[in-house]
């Protein structure tokens, strides 16, 4: 591992926060003048990270980082052939965070690396657009969405469908009452997800950083079936497809039913249909419910599925006068007939900017420095993530859950709370316990 402990880094980093904070928090970017952006996570979402900046007028890509080496020449020349110009690598992100060169990181690692990557990202000065879920457990996220506010920080979550045209008609067309009141949501995350098989443990190989691609997790012996895509079925690096694909649906349900977080969940289900060393479910259920009644229900299937009215991973919801479904596009039906309807009349706002590239706004914020334009904020990432999490509890623990959204902790359950939170690993790769 380097050298360089958090504390020497936060010590490097103080006086930079301070300085960006002066030149990029309090005031606008004028238009000509070029944003420096580092892509952390380079397989995968990374390489759309990449292929979203490259190209984009006003925008350099400045540094790319990966702790798995063998990834950085590909991705340095897709950039250089782009942008005329190789960017930096790097295989640690503390390095990148310290490059006064850098105006904004990208975060496109594995989930238990979001929320640490971003709080120091704004603990040095740095805006953030970090992928969904932003954060792996409930508290992280509450300490990004405080973190973007005590450093001012411009911070986009990666529910992208914020930004989406249709998504967001539909969206007012709910707030409008186009189905009367809006009493459930139903989101579906039907999406094959055959075995991974056993792979034992063994040495990574050449070039891969292990110990910093770990970071934050536990101190688990190495299996190739944690690194690159895998780890999202292992409950100390990923969420499942609740917090993966179905973070999505879950920002969907949440933005339609016009709700924050819920009083009381309750999920099961498990990894059926085969054997092998995953943990997380493929097969899973969760409901919530709100103090009004409200309720919103949430279906995992990675095994062979049928279609059913909102696509195998959609949106339903569900009012006093109508109904809609998305499959082909959000269609309203109305009455007990199902009659489908369209109506007139003005939309009203569902915030952001509605730019339909949500890297695109990202990068007009950091110019204005309007946080209320962003279509995807940390605020909102964190409830959307949090619903996921609180399913993932209930179902670990195999019970119904009472949540109270006011202190975001669970009722008088002492054992539910303890997995509100990461502890402490004994590295230099720890949440700080006040940002």
């Amino acid at each position: 591992m380097d050298s360089l402990t958090r504390r020497d880094f936060l010590k490097t980093t103080t006086g930079v926060a301070a300085a960006s904070m002066l030149a990029l928090g309090r005031r606008a970017v004028a238009a000509d003048e070029e944003i420096r952006v580092a892509v952390l996570g380079l397989h995968g979402r990374g390489q759309s990270h990449v292929d979203a900046y490259r190209g984009m007028k006003g925008v350099r890509i400045v540094a790319l980082c990966d702790p798995d080496e063998t990834l950085h020449e590909s991705a340095a020349k897709r950039v250089a052939d782009a942008q005329g110009q190789a960017p930096e690598c790097y295989w640690d992100l503390r390095k990148v965070l310290e490059n006064d060169n850098v105006d904004a990181v990208s975060i496109a690692t594995p989930n238990h690396w979001h929320a640490l990557a971003t709080i120091w990202a704004c603990q040095a000065g740095k805006d953030v657009y970090v992928e969904k879920p932003c954060c792996w457990c409930v508290d992280e996220g509450r300490k990004m969405v405080q973190a973007a506010e005590k450093y001012g920080r411009v911070v986009q979550v990666g529910t992208q469908r914020r930004s989406e045209g249709d998504c967001r008609n539909a969206m007012a067309r709910l707030r409008r009452g186009d189905i009367g009141e809006v009493v459930m949501a139903r989101a579906t995350c039907f999406k094959p997800r055959p075995s991974i098989g056993f792979q034992p443990i063994s040495d990574p190989w050449p070039g891969l950083h292990y110990d910093i691609w770990r970071g934050p997790a536990r101190d688990l012996p190495f299996t190739r079936n944690y690194v690159h895509y895998n780890w999202h079925w292992f409950w100390e690096f990923g969420n499942g497809d609740l917090g993966n694909q179905g973070v999505h649906q879950m920002d969907v349900a949440i933005w339609g039913l016009n709700k924050g977080l819920p009083s009381y969940v309750h999920s099961r289900g498990g990894r059926l249909g085969y054997k092998d060393q995953g943990e997380t479910a493929n097969t899973q259920v969760c409901q919530y419910e709100y103090d009004d009644g409200a309720q919103l229900v949430f279906e995992v299937r990675g095994l062979p599925s049928a279609e059913e009215s909102g696509g195998k991973i959609g949106n339903q919801f569900y009012g006093s006068t109508g109904w809609m479904a998305e499959k082909d596009g959000f269609k309203t039906h109305i009455g007990y007939n199902d009659e489908v309807k369209e109506f007139g009349g003005d939309l009203p706002a569902v915030g952001g900017n509605g730019n339909p590239d949500p890297f695109g706004n990202f990068i007009e914020v950091i110019r204005s420095r309007k946080v209320d334009d962003l279509n995807a904020p940390i605020e909102q990432g964190h409830i959307g993530a949090t619903l996921c999490h609180l399913g993932n509890t209930s179902l670990r623990l195999r019970r119904a859950l009472q949540f109270d959204p006011a202190t975001e902790r669970f009722v008088d359950d002492d054992e539910a709370n303890e997995m509100l939170f990461r502890r402490g690993n004994g590295t230099d790769f720890r949440i700080p316990d006040k940002v």
